[in-house]
C-alpha cells in the first residue's frame, strides 16, 4: 500500500490530553449513537436547546454500558445550551461539595438567571445520604441535574430522585457508529488530523475491539496510531504511517479474534459453544465462551443462549439449571461486563456438568406439532368454565373432580380430549432428577386413567 507524503505529523502531538476527550463533540449534531434518546423535541434536546427564558428540560438519569456517550451527551447539552457545566464524580465528590454546587447554582439563578447544569458520574457510588443532598436543588430547579451510572437505577438510585427525574437507556454503539467516530478522528484537525493512514483491516479491527464502546475505539486508535508513528520515525520515512491490523494487535497487546458478529464465524462459535454444554464438555464450553466474550460478543445475547440451553439441553434432569441460567442473565444486566463473565461462566460450568434431557423439550414440540396439524379435540365438558352465564345448563364443569379431594390430591378423571386420550408427550430420561420423574409419573399416569 502506498501512502502520500507529508509535512509532518499533525494531530498526533496534542499534548497530555486522550483522543477521547478530545474528539468530544461540542452539539448533539456530532453525538454518534444513541439517536433514539435525540429526536425532535425529545428530553435531551429541550435540554440543549432551552433558553434563559424557557430554559426547558428536565433532570435526568442517564443508564447505559460504558463508553456509550453518558458524558459526551451531558457535556455537549451544557456546550450548546450555553448554561453553567459543573462536573462532579461520586467516586471523589461528598455532601459537602454538592451543597456548594447547589449554592453557587442558586445564586447565578438569582444574580445571572442561568440554570446550572451538574452532571454527575457515576451516581450509583452515592450513599442514600448523598444522593438525598440532591433533591432541594433537583426539586426547587437549582440545577437541572445530569446523573451517569452503568448500574440499574432501579437499584442503585433512591425513589424520591428517581421520581424527580425521567430515566433514559442508553444503548451500546453501532459498528456502523464506531466505524464514523474511528473515521472521523484520524482525519478532524482535533483528533489525529491526517496524520495517519488507517488501513481497512485496522478499522474494522479497532471497531471489533471496541465491543460498542466508543472511549476504547478511540484509545486503540491513539495507541495504533502512535505505534505505527514511532516505528516510520525509526525508519527515518517520510510518508505517512500506515496503521494496519498488525499494528492494532500489537498496539493493544491482544490477538484480533475473527469474529463477525453478523457473520458465519458468529454462527460457528455460538453453535459450538451450545454442542460444547450439551456433550458436557466443560473444558470446550468455556473456551467458546472466552471467543464470545474476547470478540465483544453481546453478552445478553450469550445469556439468552444459556437460559435456551439450560431448558432445552438439561431441562428436568437438573431443574435447578434454569434458575441459576436466569440467574447469570441477571446478573449481567446488574453489573455488566467485564465482571458480568464471572456469573456467565459459573452458569455454563453448571449447565456443562449437569445431567442432561431434552424430554420436556421434546414433550412440547410433539404437543405442538398435534395442534398443527389439527388434532385437537374439543375440551371435555368436566373441565371446562362453569362460571358465566348460562354454562351450567350447558353442562360445564358437571362431574369435574377436584383434585385436593382426592387421595394423594390425585384423581381419576381425564383431561385430554377424547381424540387424544392416552396420548404421551412426555417421556422422562434416567438421568438426574428424571430417574425420579420417570417412576412418579407412571404412577400418576395410572391414577388419573384408572388403571
Amino acid at each position: 500500500m502506498n501512502a502520500p507524503t507529508t509535512g509532518g505529523r499533525v494531530g498526533l502531538a496534542q499534548g497530555s490530553v486522550p483522543l477521547a476527550v478530545r474528539m468530544r463533540p461540542t452539539s448533539l449534531q456530532e453525538v454518534a449513537g444513541q439517536q433514539h434518546l435525540l429526536g425532535r423535541g425529545s428530553p435531551l434536546v429541550q435540554l440543549a436547546t432551552g433558553t434563559r427564558d424557557n430554559p426547558g428540560g428536565v433532570s435526568v438519569i442517564l443508564w447505559g454500558p460504558p463508553g456509550t456517550g453518558k458524558t459526551t451527551l451531558a457535556q455537549a447539552i451544557a456546550r450548546q445550551s450555553g448554561r453553567e457545566f459543573v462536573e462532579l464524580s461520586a467516586v471523589t465528590a461528598g455532601v459537602k461539595d454538592v451543597r456548594e454546587v447547589m449554592e453557587k447554582a442558586l445564586t447565578h439563578r438569582d444574580l445571572y438567571g442561568s440554570t446550572t447544569v451538574l452532571f454527575l458520574d457515576e451516581i450509583h457510588r452515592f450513599s442514600k445520604a448523598q444522593q438525598d443532598a440532591l433533591l432541594p436543588g433537583v426539586e426547587n430547579g437549582w440545577v437541572i441535574l445530569i446523573a451517569a451510572t452503568t448500574e440499574n437505577p432501579s437499584f442503585s438510585v433512591i425513589s424520591p430522585l428517581l421520581s424527580r427525574s425521567l430515566l433514559l437507556t442508553l444503548k451500546p454503539l453501532t459498528d456502523a457508529d464506531l466505524g464514523m467516530l474511528v473515521d472521523r478522528a484520524v482525519e478532524d484537525a482535533r483528533g489525529l488530523g491526517g496524520g495517519v493512514v488507517l488501513g481497512d483491516e485496522a478499522r474494522a479491527a479497532i471497531v471489533r475491539l471496541a465491543s460498542g464502546d466508543a472511549r476504547r475505539a478511540l484509545t486503540a486508535l491513539e495507541a495504533a496510531a502512535a505505534s505505527a508513528t514511532a516505528a516510520q520515525e525509526d525508519d527515518d520515512d517520510d510518508t505517512v504511517p500506515v496503521v494496519d491490523a498488525d499494528t492494532v494487535a500489537a498496539a493493544v497487546d491482544r490477538a484480533l479474534l475473527r469474529y463477525d458478529r453478523q457473520g458465519d464465524e458468529h454462527y460457528d462459535v455460538i453453535s459450538a459453544f451450545i454442542k460444547s454444554v450439551r456433550g458436557s464438555d466443560v473444558d470446550a464450553a468455556l473456551h467458546y465462551l472466552a471467543r464470545m466474550i474476547e470478540a465483544g460478543e453481546d453478552s445478553r445475547f450469550i445469556a439468552r443462549r444459556i437460559i435456551i440451553s439450560a431448558a432445552e439441553d438439561i431441562g428436568m434432569a437438573d431443574p435447578q439449571a434454569l434458575p441459576i441460567a436466569v440467574a447469570a442473565a441477571q446478573a449481567v444486566q446488574l453489573i455488566g461486563m467485564p465482571e458480568g463473565r464471572i456469573p456467565l461462566a459459573e452458569a455454563v460450568v453448571y449447565l456443562a456438568t449437569a445431567p442432561k434431557s431434552n424430554a420436556a423439550y421434546n414433550g412440547v414440540n410433539a404437543a405442538m406439532a398435534d395442534v398443527k396439524a389439527g388434532r385437537m379435540g374439543v375440551v371435555p365438558n368436566h373441565l371446562r368454565d362453569a362460571h358465566y352465564a348460562g354454562a351450567k345448563r350447558l353442562g360445564h364443569g358437571k362431574g369435574y373432580v377436584y383434585s385436593h379431594d382426592a387421595e394423594h390430591g390425585v384423581a381419576e378423571q381425564q383431561y385430554l380430549p377424547d381424540a387424544l386420550e392416552g396420548t404421551e408427550y412426555y417421556t422422562p430420561t434416567t438421568n438426574g432428577y428424571e430417574r425420579e420423574v420417570g417412576p412418579r409419573l407412571d404412577r400418576l399416569r395410572k391414577i388419573t386413567r384408572g388403571e
